[in-house]
């Protein structure tokens, strides 16, 4: 459909759109492709399909006697086609198509050749429109593309141009009304505007062979140390391998010793009021930069991603997309709530000023499922807020770390205001974390850390730090019988199964109402054996491997216990090249009851839970009971139970017919609540508060003498 593929045009990052974004300009190509098709009429026999009377005379015009046919729906274009059938008409043949099926499949069709028929640029709307004149209903589109001298809609943006808005901007014009101070810290912050990072069209040959090719020329030699200057750790250096391959050695790494870990906090702590000091714009113009640099280098990141990560492409690609947004959002964020001081209101005689500051040091710790992305949100929000950064990655992925604070650098971050320390958590926490230098942590792992970096800082005597913590969660996706169990099906299987369960979004159980479970467990079965386990660096790679041995061992072991409790829906069988990797073969139980899982499940393993129509609220309150809350699914077509779902259940994001991954920056803020992490939401808005302290100035300004402005007032 033309909508969609606008969509996923914009979704994709795309350099630009497949269709075109006007319907006279659609018009004109239908026309020159019907010209084809009569041009190669030893090849062809021409038919089309059309309920547009302007067409039916081009194509007619355009055929000079030679054969063709033309097509219609059932009950439309009747009146039409009665002018253009029989002998004493055009004498064309037409074929009639009728759509055949049960009510559950007709009626998406139906509403769609509805929605189609009712625009207000469909002939078949505009016809019976007794107001529109005839010279307009029929006029010749080609007329209207020549006139027309802007060829792209103008309220269609490019893919690049989706998030920047001209009131918005930082370069644009104030308004006549605007004034030289804000009125409130959060006003417009739901509208930043920037560039949308650009992606791959995994359609385009074209784009694939470039990505491709600029994959494999990336040299594998990668080694990462502690970046803290004026330090050298005396530690060993370590192999790092493939996970989907654990023979292959793609580099080195090195954990930080006990004297690089104290420099880093020296360092820190002495760069960080400079830093802070800094125009808001001038370190936004940084991120921004650094953004750049990470498109402009998207084949090194993506084959780290693959080959440290197990990424799959796309997955890859769209990781590269997320840590590229994340700098211009948290640029543009940074300049309107840093960019000047609030002017506060006051009595007469007196100004009072809110300004933001960092709050100091910052220690970042990131996971390994987003090794690139959430490494560089933290540290971009945490350096946009005028804080300096020790950033911690996890163990299984330091190179990706390493390469991304390397790039910061070279953008223009001073290297003691961003330091790199790869190692033990135990230790860098227990070193970093109980000193009084450091007034926050930002942390994206298990509940479990969660409490122990909270406890750790709350037994200082010292600045009481901010923590932010985003966690874990048992995520569900709810599916009620007037869901589609086709796009249900494909939805869960995105959900569940991409980048091999391992994202913190990632559905673990599928509630699907009992009337229409089988269909759907049926179907899902099938689904599943279209999947493809492999290695990830191949494009026809669904699902790669999990990251590391405990983690295969522990989905495994849960895999066993779910054999004895649940039944078995599907597992997908794992070929000869997962032999040497750290693969678990995707798979499906249906269970009794929520209560069966007791912790949740990082990997690609799906739970179906049946449930009964007068059960709903049973099922809401067994997730609402679990205590975590980060996302949920709902498939209706029933508008008042996706209000009563949404509205009872105590999530952090929610998602309505559709998968319940992929969170894109500024448009879904991710984070949970509860037992999920502590909020506020990365790649929202309010994140950046959590960064920053509040600092007011309020300043007498009739101590000179009088309140001039006051006596000067006039009438």
């Amino acid at each position: 459909y033309w909508d969609s593929e606008v969509k996923r045009a914009q979704e994709g990052g795309h350099t630009g759109y497949p269709v075109y974004t006007r319907k006279p300009n659609t018009d004109v190509s239908y026309l020159a492709c019907a010209r084809k098709l009569f041009d190669y009429g030893d090849a062809f026999y021409p038919a089309f399909a059309t309920h547009n009377a302007h067409t039916i005379a081009a194509i007619h015009h355009m055929a000079k006697g030679r054969p063709f046919e033309f097509q219609r729906l059932h009950g439309m274009g009747t009146d039409l086609y009665a002018e253009v059938m029989g002998p004493n008409n055009l004498n064309v043949p037409c074929r009639v198509y009728a759509p055949v099926g049960s009510h559950e499949d007709l009626l998406p069709y139906l509403v769609r050749r509805l929605l189609e028929n009712g625009a207000n640029t469909s002939f078949v709307n505009r016809i019976v429109d007794e107001s529109l004149p005839i010279s307009e209903l029929v006029a010749d589109p080609v007329e209207l593309v020549r006139a027309n001298p802007s060829k792209p809609h103008p309220r269609i943006p490019q893919p690049v141009d989706l998030y920047r808005s001209a009131d918005s901007s930082p370069n644009s014009a104030p308004s006549q009304n605007s004034q030289s101070t804000r009125s409130a810290p959060s006003q417009n912050l739901s509208s930043i505007s920037r560039k949308n990072s650009m992606g791959v069209n995994f359609g385009n040959d074209n784009e694939l062979r470039k990505l491709a090719e600029d994959v494999a020329s990336v040299p594998t030699n990668w080694a990462a140390t502690p970046l803290v200057p004026g330090a050298k750790s005396g530690e060993a250096l370590q192999d790092v391998t493939n996970p989907a391959d654990r023979r292959e050695k793609i580099g080195t790494k090195q954990q930080a010793d006990q004297a690089t870990i104290e420099r880093a906090l020296a360092n820190a702590t002495a760069a960080q009021p400079a830093w802070d000091a800094l125009p808001a714009a001038s370190r936004a113009n940084i991120l921004e930069h650094a953004a750049d640099l990470l498109e402009q280098r998207r084949a090194q990141f993506v084959a780290l991603c693959v080959r440290e990560a197990g990424k799959t492409l796309a997955a890859a690609v769209s990781e590269v997309r997320e840590a590229a947004d994340m700098c211009r959002y948290y640029a543009g964020v940074a300049r309107k709530l840093m960019g000047k001081p609030d002017a506060l209101a006051g009595p007469t005689g007196e100004s009072n000023q809110l300004s933001l500051h960092g709050r100091g040091v910052f220690v970042c710790i990131s996971p390994w499922n987003f090794p690139l992305a959430i490494f560089t949100g933290q540290v971009a929000a945490a350096l946009a807020a005028g804080n300096a950064v020790i950033a911690k990655p996890a163990d299984q992925t330091v190179l990706i770390g390493h390469a991304a604070v390397k790039l910061l650098h070279e953008a223009g971050v001073p290297e003691a205001v961003l330091q790199f320390l790869p190692g033990k958590g135990s230790m860098i926490g227990n070193m970093l974390l109980t000193k009084p230098e450091v007034a926050g942590v930002c942390m994206t792992g298990s509940t479990e850390t969660a409490w122990t970096i909270n406890r750790t800082l709350a037994a200082r005597n010292a600045q009481i730090a901010s923590l932010i913590a985003e966690t874990g969660g048992q995520n569900a996706l709810i599916a009620d019988s007037s869901a589609l169990p086709e796009q249900l099906v494909k939805d869960a299987i995105a959900s569940a199964f991409d980048s091999a369960g391992q994202r913190c979004s990632a559905a673990r159980v599928l509630f699907v109402q009992d009337d229409i479970a089988d269909k759907v467990i049926a179907m899902l079965s099938g689904a599943m054996d279209e999947l493809k386990v492999g290695d990830p660096a191949l494009l026809s790679t669904d699902v790669g491997p999990v990251i590391d041995e405990p983690s295969r061992k522990s989905l495994a072991d849960h895999a066993a216990r779910m054999d004895t409790e649940a039944k078995l829906i599907k597992q997908v069988p794992l070929g000869p090249d997962c032999a040497n990797g750290t693969f678990l073969a995707p798979r499906a139980y249906e269970l009794k009851s929520l209560s069966q899982l007791t912790h949740e499940v990082f990997g690609p393993i799906l739970h179906v839970i049946r449930w009964k129509a007068n059960e709903l609220d049973k099922v809401i309150d067994a997730i609402n009971a679990t205590g975590f809350g980060l996302t949920l699914g709902i498939h209706s077509r029933i508008d008042s139970t996706i209000a009563h779902i949404s509205q009872r259940a105590k999530v952090g994001n929610c998602y309505v017919n559709r998968n319940q991954i992929g969170a894109v920056v500024g448009v879904q803020p991710f984070g949970g609540e509860g037992l999920s992490g502590t909020g506020p939401k990365a790649g929202g808005p309010h994140y950046l508060l959590r960064f920053v302290t509040e600092r007011t100035l309020t300043i007498n300004t009739t101590a000179a003498g009088g309140n001039a402005s006051l006596l000067t007032l006039g009438e």
